[in-house]
């Protein structure tokens, strides 16, 4: 069979992609634009395309005969048409759990920088503000410990536990949501809107549905009566943004710390960049690269080439 990597770019120019070795053809694109016609004439006789942020949409999948499998090199599909996928007999595969130790630790890195202010007062020291004071000491924004702090987790999965081991190795107490309107299913669990009632921090690690599309909104905000730090590190389309750019300058919530935006890349007009860009002290970002630890991204394509592997001995 013959692959098509789309976008090698999506990877470290230090990690090494060998080859699925079962493939008898395999060809390789450092990226590719999102452009419905170049993307069919690259896999014009492929059987297996292997993308990452690029949508592969209808039009793309009617286009192309021969294709069998279409492996994406990431945990979420939702650049995929599935629906035209499953009328034309194609395969859409995912990577799971390749990325549970490096989404959690930079949720974690991002939870922490946020309490303690830490691009605050990293800039603090560089433009000479902690210079001009005179005093070894310096501090105009509160630090917060993380002992005994309620931690409520939104998407109890790999990585969703992880973080509450790391939340509770810091001597916090940590809370299972169960899913909005659910009771919950066991002693494990708790209420969602109690959840959002009684934590001081707030982790997403949901999937996008339709289910979590601005799940966190006005009204989910509205219930957050500890004025909550956010952190979201599952995707950008789970918050509205714009009610928690303005719940934050109401000083309703105490920050967000994200990983991820409602337009990737997220441009000017992005409320959380503007908020940013006032320098708020617990508005921590980074750019959609959680999962891109060296490590990860080894076993992201170790996984991904025995997939692939699978499905030609499964189809030869």
């Amino acid at each position: 069979m013959k692959a098509v990597l789309l976008d090698k770019k999506r990877f470290a120019d230090n990690i090494e992609l060998p080859q699925p070795e079962k493939l008898s053809e395999y060809l390789v694109y450092h990226s590719t634009p999102q452009d419905n016609q170049v993307i069919i004439e690259r896999c014009q006789d492929a059987d297996i395309i292997i993308v990452g942020t690029l949508m592969i949409e209808r039009e793309v999948i009617e286009a192309l005969p021969n294709l069998k499998l279409i492996q994406v090199t990431s945990v979420g599909s939702n650049q995929i048409d599935k629906e035209a996928c499953k009328a034309h007999g194609v395969d859409v595969f995912n990577v799971p759990g390749f990325a549970s130790i490096s989404v959690a630790e930079h949720g974690f890195m991002l939870l922490l920088n946020a309490m303690r202010a830490g691009i605050h007062y990293h800039q603090a020291a560089l433009d000479g503000t902690w210079y001009q004071t005179g005093q070894a000491y310096f501090m105009d924004e509160p630090l917060i410990d993380l002992e005994n702090l309620t931690l409520g987790i939104i998407g109890v999965g790999a990585i969703g536990k992880r973080m509450g081991e790391l939340a509770s190795a810091f001597g916090m107490n940590v809370l299972w949501a169960e899913h909005k309107g659910r009771s919950p299913r066991s002693d494990d669990y708790t209420d969602f809107d109690t959840v959002l009632s009684t934590s001081d921090v707030i982790s997403l690690h949901c999937p996008l549905t339709e289910d979590t599309y601005h799940l966190i909104d006005k009204d989910a905000i509205a219930k957050m009566t500890k004025k909550p730090l956010l952190v979201n590190v599952a995707r950008g389309q789970v918050v509205d943004t714009k009610a928690l750019a303005t719940a934050i300058n109401d000083e309703l919530v105490l920050g967000y710390a994200t990983d991820v935006f409602e337009q990737e890349p997220a441009g000017e007009n992005d409320p959380i960049i503007q908020l940013a860009k006032q320098h708020h002290p617990r508005v921590i970002l980074s750019p959609h690269h959680g999962a891109g630890s060296d490590a990860a991204q080894i076993k992201l394509w170790r996984i991904l080439s025995q997939q692939v592997n699978e499905f030609v001995t499964k189809h030869a």
